[in-house]
C-alpha cells in the first residue's frame, strides 16, 4: 500500500451519543500535532458549552465559533427563516475557512442535521469538498448525513445508541453532554 498523506473527509453520524465528542478527540489529537483546528458549529448558540472553554487554553492553533441560536424548530413547524440565514451564513464562512488553506483540520459539527432539515443544499457542501485544498482535512458531524456527503467520503462511522441515561430520566450531566 502507497504511503499517501492527503486531507480526509470524516463523517460522524448516526442517533447514538458521541458525533461530536469524537471529533472533538481528533481535533485534541492534531492540536497536539501542530496543526491548527477551526471548528465551526452550524446550529449551536443558545448554551455555553465546556468545550468553549476547554479551547481558549490552545489559543489561534483551536479556534471554536457558535454559528446558531441554539435548537431550530423541525417536523411540523416552518424552519425560522433566521436560522436559514444563520445556517446559510455560518456555510459560507465554512467554505472560505475550508478553501483557505489557513486550517489543517475544519469540523462542521452539526452540518449532517442542516442538510437533513433542508437549511443547506448538500450540492453546495460536496461541491466545496470536492475543491478543497488537498491537505486539509473536513469533519462533519451530525446525525443523517446526506448519501452524497456518504459517498464522497473517506472515513464514515455510524454511532449507534444502544441505550442513554436519558432513557432512565437522567438529565444532561455537565462535562459530559455539554
Amino acid at each position: 500500500m502507497a504511503d499517501v498523506h492527503r486531507g480526509l473527509i470524516i463523517v460522524n453520524t448516526g442517533p447514538g451519543k458521541g458525533k461530536t465528542t469524537a471529533a472533538m478527540g481528533t481535533a485534541l489529537r492534531a492540536v497536539g500535532n501542530g496543526m491548527k483546528v477551526l471548528m465551526l458549529q452550524f446550529l449551536k448558540g443558545s448554551w455555553h458549552y465546556g468545550e468553549l472553554d476547554a479551547v481558549k487554553a490552545f489559543g489561534d492553533n483551536f479556534v471554536m465559533k457558535q454559528m446558531g441560536r441554539g435548537f431550530v424548530k423541525v417536523g411540523g413547524a416552518e424552519t425560522d427563516p433566521e436560522d436559514i440565514r444563520l445556517v446559510e451564513q455560518a456555510w459560507e464562512e465554512a467554505r472560505q475557512a475550508i478553501m483557505s488553506g489557513q486550517w489543517d483540520l475544519i469540523i462542521l459539527d452539526e452540518i449532517n442535521y442542516a442538510v437533513s432539515y433542508g437549511m443547506l443544499d448538500p450540492a453546495k457542501v460536496v461541491e466545496a469538498l470536492k475543491q478543497k485544498p488537498e491537505q486539509v482535512h473536513v469533519i462533519l458531524t451530525g446525525r443523517n448525513a446526506h448519501p452524497t456527503i456518504i459517498e464522497l467520503a473517506d472515513t464514515v462511522t455510524e454511532m449507534k445508541q444502544v441505550k442513554h441515561a436519558y432513557e432512565k430520566g437522567v438529565l444532561a450531566q455537565r462535562g459530559i453532554e455539554y
